[in-house]
């Protein structure tokens, strides 16, 4: 998956944009306009690179990715305060 300047894995879960639906709902009008679109699940590989140093690494790994089933361990919560991200408090889930 490009992301412009990097590459990614691209995820599909259902279940965790329900979830992702769910925050949002509860978090309305706190949330800034970036976190109220749909987000693409991704898991950046490549990031803050030239556009073509990002195509020439999807060109290589693509013909190696092959789609695989996948869980979720859980979410973490994180802060932002003009530096780099806290970490708050890690949500593992529970059952399956």
């Amino acid at each position: 998956m490009s992301l412009g300047r990097g590459t990614a894995l691209k995820l599909t879960s259902p279940a965790m944009l329900g979830i992702w639906q769910d925050l949002a709902d509860r978090f309305f009008g706190l949330l800034t306009p970036q976190d109220t679109h749909r987000p693409r699940l991704h898991v950046t590989i490549q990031n803050k690179v030239s556009p073509q140093e990002a195509k020439a690494l999807q060109a290589k790994l693509t013909p190696t990715i092959e789609p695989r089933a996948f869980r979720f361990a859980g979410l973490s919560l994180h802060i932002y305060r003009n530096g780099p991200w806290e970490h708050v408090r890690t949500y593992p889930f529970r059952g399956r």
